[in-house]
């Protein structure tokens, strides 16, 4: 038995994992409730997976629902965890992971930003990171249309048709 196969019983046994794929023998992909994140990243990171290589999200509007990305990595071993929790598009607001893994502030400050999810704990969250006098929506959201912003912020802009990509807004 690799240790990506030992790593993934020892979490079912702890954990209710709701799905596990497992491409290959330095990657595992765990979909988890979101109740039980926490208490899994703490795991984790005990066990040697020290460094948070990324939070990011993904809109699945058709779903009405965010997916939150967490890969931690373990320096030791060679192997990533992602670990992916579902959020309510309608309130999207999640715990902030600050407390196990401080530089959670930064990817968390990034995710509210483009995607409008709420860190609870996480006051950084709130301070711009990138977009400080942005007042729209939320840009990486699937219903934000750039082309409606782009006319209306810059109107003067003079918009020749073939340069103009045609983008479907997905309600």
């Amino acid at each position: 038995m690799n240790s990506t196969n030992k790593l993934v019983e020892e979490i079912r046994q702890r954990f209710e994992i709701i799905d596990v794929i497992h491409p290959d023998d330095q990657q595992v992909i765990l979909d988890i409730d979101k109740m039980h994140l926490h208490t899994l990243l703490s795991h984790l990171k005990a066990d040697g997976f020290r460094q948070l290589s990324l939070l990011s999200a993904v809109d699945w509007i058709k779903d009405n629902i965010f997916e939150l990305v967490y890969i931690v990595f373990n320096w030791d071993t060679g192997v990533h965890v992602l670990a992916r929790v579902k959020l309510p598009r309608d309130n999207p607001r999640f715990r902030t992971i600050t407390p196990i893994y401080p530089g959670a502030q930064y990817y968390e400050r990034d995710v509210h930003e483009f995607f409008g999810i709420e860190f609870e704990g996480n006051p950084m969250s709130y301070k711009p990171l990138f977009l400080e006098l942005w007042d729209e929506m939320p840009p990486m959201r699937k219903d934000f249309d750039p082309e409606a912003y782009s006319r209306e912020k810059f109107p003067e802009r003079v918009y020749v048709p073939h340069f103009v990509p045609k983008v479907e807004v997905i309600e």
